[in-house]
């Protein structure tokens, strides 16, 4: 379960401030729903795909004793 700030705080600031874990949830959100967002949608998903590459994606791409391969959210 997500534990953190919801889309209309974040929407109110830059997306260099949201955290990895929130980046990682809204990307996942946005990724299931793609289909049906409107161009407003697209362009926060496009968004925050651009800033999880630009901090040269999202981390915990190989499973270690203490954790698996999925990013956590909370």
């Amino acid at each position: 379960m997500y534990v953190g700030r919801d889309m209309t705080e974040l929407s109110m600031i830059p997306k260099s401030e949201w955290t990895d874990s929130e980046l990682a949830y809204f990307h996942h959100s946005f990724q299931q729903i793609a289909p049906y967002l409107n161009a407003e949608g697209q362009t926060i998903h496009r968004e925050i795909i651009e800033e999880i590459e630009a901090r040269g994606g999202l981390r915990n791409s190989e499973a270690t004793y203490t954790q698996g391969t999925r990013q956590t959210y909370d």
